[in-house]
């Protein structure tokens, strides 16, 4: 039977995770999964809930030892568990705090693991070797275009995606303290987070920092050099704060589009790279880039993309399987591509063709928008065309002023109608902006409470 380590850390002492209590070495961390499986079942599914990334981690190594596969749905809604609970029978839930888990078993962290090790004796356990074809995890779209889907994951697949997302950053010559600003249930923050600290030799911060303040008391609690993995959304709100922040060594995003105006501004204000990772739920991550370097993207060891016409395949390397991509891209020399759009965002009016991603784009580069983003609904209107339609954030201005300045930037065949102001867009924990999200607000705003 092939297998491959828990951790690719060579040293039990190394400092695996930083908490509030301060660093958690290699060692501890395996005392602490060790105490947990010991209460867990042989098998099944364990519904990891836990806010805590060090809890979520022992956690997971704790279903690994029994067996267990990790369910991380992207959203924790009563209506998500009650979908969870009928496809997957007899899992258990693992929280670390206040959750509505309707009648699910539930197994709260144990609040002695910290306690029980230190009273424990301080042996050196070998690093457990965990089969590669056990099925480890299965995640779930963020149902952005839909509902959630499943994507299974098998153990080996997982330890090679950690290991080449080490290579691409070069933190497997010098491994980074990762602060990160994403739920680790969610693909990317379970990646760039957790995976690159298991597989990379990478420390993480245990919390998940959302407001300016909070992130740069975060990254204050770990040493340098550090590495903050963030998204768009979050990254241009801990700019905009114009905070004091600790030395910042690597930026890291994903979930959305950078600008290279706000990579530029990033890396202005911290003087570290700022690179970002593509890749979806579906295939894991592919590829990387400095932002700042051009529009060129190169895949991650390993990974392969293969094309027929507009259709274009993930596979080789960490990529279960075959996986169809929903972006159009153009294959370039040296394993690099471009993106040119997703299949979804295609737009065509009146024989003119765009994208969602460059409305969107134009929409929030116009002075005074703070957030924004452009929608096709699924239902027509009443002379039978369907309109797009723009939300937007943009405190002290009218529609008419966010109109007119859009009509400098965009074809007016493209122009929304209507233009909807709002206070806030419905994002989630990752900046992303479910569909169904905002098909709701277009009906209480639009097809139902006028404009």
């Amino acid at each position: 039977m092939s297998t491959a380590p828990l951790l690719a850390h060579d040293k039990l002492d190394a400092v695996f995770a930083w908490t509030a209590d301060g660093p958690v070495s290699v060692a501890d961390y395996l005392a602490d999964a060790g105490q947990l499986a010991e209460q867990l079942p042989g098998a099944g599914y364990l519904l990891n809930l836990c806010h805590d990334r060090y809890h979520f981690a022992v956690g997971f190594a704790a279903g690994l030892l029994r067996g267990m596969t990790s369910l991380q749905p992207s959203s924790q809604t009563p209506e998500t568990f009650r979908r969870l609970q009928a496809d997957y029978p007899g899992l258990i839930c693992l929280c670390d705090g206040a959750a509505d888990t309707l009648d699910l078993p539930r197994l709260d962290f144990p609040a002695d693991l910290t306690v029980n090790r230190k009273k424990g004796p301080n042996s050196k356990t070998a690093i457990p070797q965990i089969p590669v074809d056990q099925l480890a995890a299965i995640l779930f779209t963020s149902g952005s275009t839909g509902l959630p889907q499943a994507q299974r994951k098998t153990w080996g697949k997982l330890v090679a995606n950690g290991r080449a997302e080490a290579v691409a950053l070069g933190l497997d010559r010098q491994p980074h303290a990762i602060v990160g600003t994403v739920p680790v249930q969610h693909s990317y923050g379970f990646e760039s987070t957790f995976l690159l600290a298991l597989q990379g030799g990478c420390a993480f911060w245990a919390g998940k920092p959302f407001y300016p303040q909070d992130i740069a008391g975060a990254l204050a609690a770990v040493p340098q050099p550090r590495l903050l993995v963030t998204t768009p959304f979050h990254l241009s709100a801990l700019l905009a704060a114009e905070i004091d922040l600790p030395p910042v060594d690597m930026l890291l995003s994903a979930t959305a589009p950078l600008s290279t105006t706000l990579a530029a501004d990033a890396e202005a204000r911290t003087g570290a790279p700022m690179h970002e990772i593509y890749g979806s739920t579906e295939s894991g991550q592919l590829a990387s880039r400095r932002t700042t370097e051009g529009a060129e993207w190169t895949l991650l060891p390993g990974v392969h993309l293969e094309q027929s016409g507009d259709e274009t395949v993930a596979c080789d390397g960490h990529v279960e399987g075959r996986v169809t991509l929903s972006d159009l891209i153009e294959l370039l020399p040296d394993q690099r591509f471009l993106l040119l759009g997703r299949h979804a965002d295609l737009i065509n009016i009146a024989g003119k063709r765009t994208s969602l991603a460059y409305l969107n784009h134009q929409l929030c580069a116009l002075p005074g928008v703070v957030d924004g983003a452009f929608f096709l609904p699924d239902e027509e209107g009443p002379d039978g065309i369907t309109r797009l339609t723009a939300f937007v954030v943009a405190p002290g201005l009218n529609a008419r002023q966010v109109t007119a300045d859009l009509r400098q930037r965009i074809d007016a065949i493209f122009l929304p109608r209507p233009l909807v102001l709002v206070d806030q867009l419905p994002r989630n924990s990752t900046g992303k902006l479910p569909r169904g999200d905002l098909q709701a607000l277009y009906a209480e705003k639009v097809s139902h409470g006028g404009r």
